[in-house]
């Protein structure tokens, strides 16, 4: 079984050379995302040489405001790998002071990946659920969304299914009977793992990236389908993604 982790900040466990080697070893298809620009080459530097480890080039909405001046960084890194993220809008209480600064940093982003043929774009949502559809629906030639930690309204789920968007799920997540209710409604056949280690938790420790494969005996539940078979749907989902997100030769995370 190949174990797929879709978002994980393998720059923020307190080793993260240590973690990244371990990914490696044990042969885990891992995204790691991040949060600046300026931390992107560093972060594919984790990498081995070989490793089944994808470099994300991001501009979380939490840090959008503080670093907008990165954004032409971000531009002068994007040929360098087919991942974008972690990206995307946070109308939290903490953050919504600060939303439209991030919506007008995410259309840029939008932009800049269809400008560049399209990106995998690894998408945080929370509490903006319809502010990032609407900009994904505006910019169709951005590429492959995919909506991490997605905890959408039922007619929201389906919209983003419509315009083509991916999911991410991981074992912290699906602990919310919300979640697991979000979850049983988006289509199995675009459906990925995700550990967002270390943020995700199990059993109030960090979550690495070899443990994405704990969603899977939630999933058979929440299917009512046998564990073997929501393995078998995750690797296809993941090989189909993968067809799809071209690296241009360039990679840093290669």
């Amino acid at each position: 079984m190949a174990i797929v982790d879709f978002h994980c900040h393998l720059d923020l466990f307190p080793d993260p050379q240590a973690v990244a080697c371990e990914v490696a070893n044990r042969g885990v298809y891992a995204l790691s995302v991040t949060t600046t620009p300026s931390a992107f080459l560093g972060t594919a530097a984790l990498a081995p040489p070989n490793s089944r480890i994808r470099t994300a080039l991001g501009l979380h909405p939490e840090l959008a405001a503080a670093r907008a001046a990165e954004l032409p960084l971000f531009e002068t890194l994007l040929s360098k790998t087919a991942y974008v993220g972690e990206v995307g809008l946070d109308g939290s209480r903490p953050h919504r002071d600060t939303l439209d600064i991030q919506t007008g940093i995410l259309m840029d982003i939008l932009i800049l990946c269809a400008r560049a043929g399209g990106k995998t774009i690894s998408l945080h949502s929370r509490d903006a659920a319809r502010l990032v559809l609407d900009l994904l629906e505006a910019e169709p030639l951005a590429g492959r969304p995919v909506l991490h930690w997605f905890v959408g309204s039922p007619r929201e789920i389906a919209r983003a299914a419509e315009i083509g968007c991916w999911f991410s799920v991981g074992p912290a997540m699906l602990r919310s009977d919300r979640a697991r209710r979000a979850v049983a409604l988006m289509p199995r056949d675009k459906l990925l793992p995700e550990t967002d280690g270390p943020f995700g938790l199990n059993n109030g420790k960090p979550l690495y990236p070899w443990e994405a494969s704990l969603v899977v005996p939630v999933l058979a539940q929440l299917w009512a389908e046998p564990e073997s078979a929501v393995t078998s749907q995750l690797e296809n989902n993941f090989r189909k993604l993968s067809a799809l997100s071209v690296a241009t030769p360039s990679d840093t995370s290669q």
